[in-house]
């Protein structure tokens, strides 16, 4: 396991906690997207535990490296599910946040598959 493997993969755990922290304490700068781009309230919360099981998944991924890759999985596919949302909402401007978000998880998936 390289280190930059274990500094990717932490990073997007890390990242992708923040957001679903955000999510589940209703961080206005988070949830007031949602809303404007449609995202029904009682999904949040879902959302948020989504988020939370990929980084859990990502660190438990250290030990147990299917679990980490199946978490990159989801994550990679949750994020790619919320640059959809953002362009059917047609704000295009805040599509590189989702992006922003998943890079580092598909560099853990990739780091991964190399290593």
């Amino acid at each position: 396991m390289s280190t930059a493997y274990v500094v990717v993969t932490v990073l997007g755990a890390v990242m992708a906690g923040f957001s679903a922290a955000s999510v589940f304490l209703r961080a206005e700068w988070v949830v007031k997207p949602l809303a404007d781009y449609g995202v029904p309230r009682g999904w949040w919360p879902w959302l948020g535990a989504a988020k939370a099981a990929g980084a859990a998944g990502l660190l438990a991924g250290l030990a147990v490296p299917v679990v980490g890759v199946a978490a990159g999985i989801g994550l990679v596919l949750y994020f790619t599910g919320a640059v959809v949302t953002v362009l059917r909402a047609r704000w295009f401007s805040h599509v590189p946040f989702p992006l922003l978000y998943a890079a580092p998880v598909v560099g853990s998936l990739m780091l991964a598959a190399t290593g």
